[in-house]
């Protein structure tokens, strides 16, 4: 392939003062438009057919159009003894409607965001004309929906990049805000694992790349994020079946507890009326937690893809949550990530200029980050090719050798890798061995870093010390973890002394050193046989089994197609310690879920204790009225008025989460009993009493 001209770098990359204010101005625009969509929305979910998907709004929307029936015509359950009826039955079906109509817009606040996120992908698939290399390397403008996997792309600065592709040659800046709403631009790179791949929709704001399509039209990556964030039916998670089971058991319950009621008021002269029974019923059940389900399972998922992560279910976000074991690779997860060549070490009365030399051949087929760094520090150091790179061969890396090199013409074998695979190299070729390796290989090890020998056939020539970095703060997350109860383990190639090193420093629970892809999955279902849930990140081909096998699998967005397949959410940024943060969004979404749940039967209790006794004044048990309301006509509209403005109330609340603090489950109970439990008794103690005043003061009581 002909290789293209550079172009020159595009001097302007950051956002101007009046970009920032569109984006802004753009912002605002969605949110409105996110509520209008929502208000329409709510209504459409009146339908009995959506609303009886969730029970306990069910028996408010029932009770809605009994009310509603019974405004039309006051007599219609026998004569009533209230005074004015058709005014009081009236405002009670007002206020039952808006409660159902709070959930449900609650709800559709929810599910606007992920529409919106979908909108806003979506507007990135505009068509384009695409500059499609020939094998003889004569360009040809197509459009970006007749491009097919293998297929090979040029683009320049200012183009935007036609679809999912792997960088193959050239070094350039990509705008990837489109994707991850990150400003500032990614570098692009061949050969890198990190930064090789390339989404279709992103725009390439400097120098220019040669791009191989990775996925045919309708198949790329923002195709499945759309997919994913627009589902339509969103399928409940097992915690929320669950939940949903408990409110519809307490409704049924509480319409028993109601049933009875008026048997106990007319033996005791004090007959209540159908609509008084109805607002008794939907003061009682649990409407908060109820009208806000949904929205927080769904926000759960939204709050997953702030984070730039997709999540194929609310199941998998739901299952973070309760995850007890963290699967962590050592490499750009505990550590920065590209291990650099720091120093080389002669061994065998070897001189520095001999190892740097046979380094640089061991290393000039690798195209890592590892093996450019071995390549520079090399060059550094004097050393020089004096051979036609064109007539070697290489021999790639793989788990099972754990090593590579370069086969020469002449038959010599250049090798780097491990310490103990260079050592079986060289025993299998008769070579010796020397104490000095292992000097050198503790000491490496030691010092936290990554020793590699090199060797010409079956003479060992030195250690390469490839330095590792623990990432700044990850010790303290850690700890964060470790407080929730969730266990860390460490995985990495490393030997026992390096893995050692490292863990301690990062403050990991247990690691498991020269580990093997094999190992990954075993370690996953040794944890999963004790009763726990795995979480794990992956990238590889190798990675597929074990992420399919863990309980939450996170796949890199720089990973292969088979790793993005078997886990159920793939990280947009390809970091892996954002499985850290994943897990934290996981258990606010279970504590938003608990401290709602609190708050609402609290309030159950509070209005209980608000409406019970002015329903049987007549029955001389006036002192019971702690609250000193004025009638039941003002207790029964002050508590379902509160009842309904509570749920429009809480939806920021379920729609952002609790504030997540690492604490253990008893402690996490006890806050939600002092904080939600002790404020969802109070607060309608306080807001009914207002609104009876109100409503006094206005001539309704």
């Amino acid at each position: 392939m002909n290789q293209v001209a550079p172009t020159q770098k595009s001097k302007n990359t950051k956002l101007r003062p009046s970009d920032r204010r569109q984006a802004r101005k753009k912002a605002k625009i969605n949110n409105k438009g996110i509520y209008l969509r929502a208000i329409k929305d709510a209504f459409i979910k009146l339908n009995p057919i959506a609303a009886i998907k969730n029970p306990v709004m069910f028996v408010v929307w029932i009770g809605t159009l009994i009310t509603l029936a019974v405004t039309i015509d006051p007599d219609l359950f026998g004569p009533t003894q209230q005074r004015n009826p058709q005014l009081f039955n009236g405002i009670l079906t007002g206020i039952l409607f808006f409660t159902v109509w709070f959930a449900n817009f609650a709800e559709a606040v929810a599910e606007g965001r992920g529409k919106a996120q979908a909108d806003a992908l979506r507007s990135t698939q505009a068509e384009t004309i695409a500059k499609k290399l020939a094998s003889e390397g004569s360009i040809s403008e197509v459009p970006s929906t007749s491009l097919r996997q293998g297929d090979n792309v040029y683009i320049v600065a200012g183009d935007i990049i036609p679809a999912d592709g792997e960088v193959i040659m050239g070094v350039a800046s990509v705008d990837e805000s489109a994707i991850t709403g990150e400003s500032a631009p990614v570098l692009k790179e061949s050969g890198s694992d990190v930064a090789s791949s390339v989404t279709g929709g992103t725009r390439i704001i400097s120098d220019e790349l040669i791009i191989r399509v990775t996925a045919d039209p309708g198949k790329g990556f923002i195709d499945r994020m759309i997919t994913l964030v627009e589902g339509a039916e969103r399928s409940k998670t097992p915690n929320e079946v669950a939940l949903t089971v408990l409110l519809a058991v307490l409704s049924l319950i509480f319409l028993f507890v109601v049933a009875t009621l008026p048997a106990f008021a007319y033996y005791v002269q004090s007959p209540i009326s159908i609509p008084v029974l109805i607002a008794l019923l939907v003061a009682l059940i649990p409407t908060t937690i109820g009208g806000l389900l949904s929205a927080i399972g769904i926000a759960g998922m939204d709050r997953v893809a702030q984070y730039n992560v997709i999540a194929t279910s609310g199941r998998a976000v739901e299952a973070c949550g309760d995850v007890n074991t963290l699967v962590l690779d050592k490499t750009g997860t505990i550590t920065l990530g590209n291990r650099l060549a720091e120093e080389f070490i002669p061994i065998n009365g070897h001189s520095m200029q001999e190892v740097a030399y046979i380094a640089l051949i061991a290393s000039i087929f690798d195209d890592t980050p590892e093996g450019k760094s071995i390549v520079r520090l090399a060059e550094r150091l004097g050393a020089r090719l004096d051979f036609d790179p064109s007539r070697a061969s290489a021999v790639e890396f793989s788990a099972k050798t754990r090593m590579s090199g370069t086969n020469l013409a002449n038959g010599r074998e250049v090798r780097k890798g491990a310490v103990g695979a260079i050592q079986g190299f060289v025993r299998s070729r008769n070579g010796r061995e020397t104490p000095e390796l292992d000097t050198a290989y503790q000491r490496v090890s030691q010092q936290g870093g990554t020793p590699l020998a090199v060797c010409l056939d079956q003479e060992i020539y030195g250690v390469i010390y490839l330095k590792d970095i623990v990432k700044p703060g990850i010790r303290e997350r850690f700890a964060q973890l470790r407080r929730m109860g969730v266990r860390t383990v460490m995985l990495t190639g490393d030997n026992h002394i390096t893995a050692s090193v490292i863990a301690q420093e990062a403050g990991v629970d247990d690691f498991i050193a020269e580990a093997t892809p094999e190992d990954k999955i075993s370690v996953i279902q040794k944890e999963q046989a004790e009763g726990k849930l795995v979480a794990m990140t992956g990238d590889g081909t190798n990675d597929a089994p074990a992420l399919a096998q863990a309980n939450v699998g996170v796949a890199m967005n720089t990973g292969t197609q088979a790793a993005k397949e078997a886990a159920n959410m793939v990280d947009l940024d390809s970091d892996p310690t954002k499985l850290i943060d994943i897990v934290s969004i996981g258990k606010q979404l279970l504590i938003t879920r608990g401290a709602l749940t609190t708050f609402s039967i609290a309030n159950d209790i509070a209005k209980y204790f608000a409406i019970i006794p002015v329903i049987f004044a007549a029955a001389n048990l006036q002192s019971l009225n702690i609250m000193n309301l004025t009638s039941t006509n003002s207790a029964v509209l002050s508590a379902l008025i509160y009842n309904a403005l509570i749920i429009p109330a809480l939806i920021p609340l379920a729609l952002k989460g609790v504030k997540f603090r690492p604490l253990t489950a008893n402690q996490l109970l006890k806050r939600n009993i002092l904080i939600y439990g002790l404020g969802g008794l109070i607060a309608p103690f306080i807001a009914i009493k207002i609104i009876d005043l109100l409503i006094t003061a206005v001539g309704l009581a």
